[in-house]
């Protein structure tokens, strides 16, 4: 009886909480699709709100602020997600040609890890490769020598075509970037870190070179200072 009683809890549990995901990515998805549609007018009601309670000064500071932080995760996005198809694609293709099985759940598999900087790609061969381990062990090494040879190219040909130098963010930060975001928040914080990171970097470049408007007095003053 008690241990009827602990799987049935365990059960009613489980249930619980899938209903609840579901339930909450629902309305998740119902909100993003109202602010979607509504975006120019509640962006016209922040600038309104803005403009009035604040100085001019403030309310240009947080646009150019914005607009950095939109900017790079606009290239990052796109970028990855652009990369991310032709790298599934290609993996798809060469397990076909290869006569890998689970060619098209694993492409798909690594199209989806491959939008992971850094860890993506690790993640995507260890679980195509422990997929194929359980029908062939011979065929799981040559996907694992596909793959590699796959992600070299993908690396030094396509990524820097693709994305490029967009994000502008070096491979030291964008590692710290990646580790700091996936304790954080998990997968999403791997995949939102790094182009949050980019922004952050973009500006202290901006403010260093004399570009950026945050503390603009201040390198006014040391200007003349200099002068």
């Amino acid at each position: 009886g008690n241990g009827l009683g602990s799987v049935m809890d365990n059960v009613v549990k489980m249930l619980t909480s899938i209903f609840s995901g579901i339930v909450s990515g629902l309305i998740g998805f119902i909100f993003a699709c109202y602010l979607l549609l509504s975006k120019d007018k509640l962006r016209s009601q922040i600038n309104r709100l803005m403009e009035h309670y604040l100085k001019d000064k403030i309310v240009e500071k947080i646009d150019y602020i914005v607009k950095i932080f939109d900017d790079c995760f606009h290239n990052y996005i796109v970028g990855q997600c652009t990369e991310a198809v032709i790298l599934g694609v290609l993996c798809t293709v060469g397990m076909l040609i290869l006569r890998l099985p689970y060619a098209t759940m694993i492409g798909a598999l690594v199209a989806f890890t491959a939008l992971i900087p850094v860890a993506g790609a690790y993640i995507g061969a260890a679980a195509g490769a422990f997929m194929i381990l359980t029908y062939s062990p011979i065929k799981a090494l040559v996907f694992l020598i596909f793959l590699i040879i796959l992600q070299q190219i993908e690396g030094n040909v396509i990524y820097p075509k693709v994305v490029g130098s967009s994000v502008g963010l070096p491979a030291m930060w964008v590692l710290a970037a990646v580790t700091i975001g996936g304790g954080l928040m998990g997968v999403m914080g791997m995949l939102f870190a790094v182009p949050a990171a980019a922004g952050v970097y973009r500006l202290i470049c901006d403010d260093i070179s004399g570009k950026g408007m945050i503390f603009r007095k201040k390198s006014a003053k040391n200007s003349e200072n200099s002068e």
